[in-house]
């Protein structure tokens, strides 16, 4: 077989019952120059024998299979099968729009700045898709750019995984990590702190699954305190670099935990932007509490807005534009 276009990188583990029909989505794709890298895990299901089933019809399916492992050593492991100059992700529960390879190659050929291109998903079953995640569904459709990507990172991660169509040199440098927070989440961030471009296709091209068997309900990297130690981590070695001291704007439970995990890599809030007038002109943690209309650019350190909800960040947003900041520049919004 020649060297496709695309290798799409599969790990399985204990899949049997979901795995057919992501492998008959992935085989339907209108691009046809694919290869489907099916890394089992060390399945103690029906897995493999479904895998090696779709093979023996489709020689562009390969299995490997191996002792159980886990996601990380897995993704690496097959990543170095794949032959592709671009690695689509994809998880053995989910299943793809049959144009998704194609759209997502087309945005990376028309954009060589792009080191990747994520796309939009559609969560299901919809029984199953509480109001909490309709919400973060609809935060990631709001998500249409790389420039939307980068401003909204440090709030959650803003490309879904399975969704990520990388260019191979770039994977094969950043690789995947070990590490106390999401791997996954880990891997936008160094992509966007090393300098690359993350670009959308604004198309819900992946059906993305939501169960209680998937890692992201199970492991506990995945909690919401080790996803703000990420965030954390990655602001004081990006936007806080350099500096201890920032304004914070925000100390409801959200902005309190990440003030909290910054405090852990030595970064204080010089100021605290407040609207509740109880705290205006009182002191946390020594930095003064200060109401909207003090803030004023030149700030005197750089603006963490710490708040939940999308339509919290957009007002504040709004207001500072409205005084003259630079999101990315002069402030970012975390969460």
């Amino acid at each position: 077989m020649d060297r496709p276009t695309i290798s799409i990188l599969l790990p399985v583990f204990d899949a049997e019952r979901t795995l057919p029909v992501c492998l008959e989505s992935i085989g339907r794709q209108t691009l046809r120059d694919w290869e489907c890298i099916v890394m089992d895990d060390g399945s103690t299901d029906g897995s493999l024998a479904v895998a090696r089933r779709c093979a023996a019809a489709d020689p562009r399916f390969r299995v490997i299979s191996g002792v159980h492992r886990g996601l990380v050593d897995t993704l690496n492991r097959g990543l170095a099968h794949c032959r592709g100059a671009l690695i689509a992700r994809m998880d053995a529960d989910d299943w793809m729009h049959r144009e998704r390879l194609a759209a997502q190659r087309d945005a990376l050929e028309a954009d060589p700045a792009l080191a990747a291109v994520g796309c939009h998903v559609r969560l299901f079953p919809r029984a199953s898709v509480g109001p909490g995640m309709r919400r973060y569904e609809r935060w990631l459709l709001s998500i249409d750019s790389a420039r939307r990507v980068r401003e909204e990172c440090f709030v959650e991660c803003p490309v879904p995984h399975p969704t990520l169509v990388l260019r191979r040199a770039v994977l094969e440098t950043l690789r995947y990590r070990q590490c106390s927070w999401p791997e996954d989440y880990d891997l936008v961030l160094r992509l966007l702190l090393s300098g690359g471009e993350i670009g959308v296709v604004p198309r819900r091209l992946l059906a993305w699954r939501q169960s209680e068997g998937r890692l992201s309900r199970r492991s506990p990297n995945y909690t919401i305190e080790r996803f703000v130690a990420c965030k954390a981590a990655f602001l004081a070695e990006s936007f806080l670099a350099g500096v201890d001291r920032y304004v914070l704007w925000g100390y409801g439970e959200t902005g309190k935990a990440l003030g909290r995990a910054l405090r852990s890599h030595g970064k204080h809030p010089a100021a605290i932007v407040e609207l509740h007038p109880g705290r205006i002109g009182s002191r946390i943690h020594g930095a003064p509490v200060i109401h909207v209309e003090e803030l004023q650019r030149p700030a005197p350190a750089p603006v963490v807005v710490s708040v939940a909800g999308a339509q919290a960040r957009a007002e504040i947003r709004a207001e500072l534009h409205r005084k003259g900041f630079r999101e990315i520049e002069d402030y970012v919004c975390a969460a």
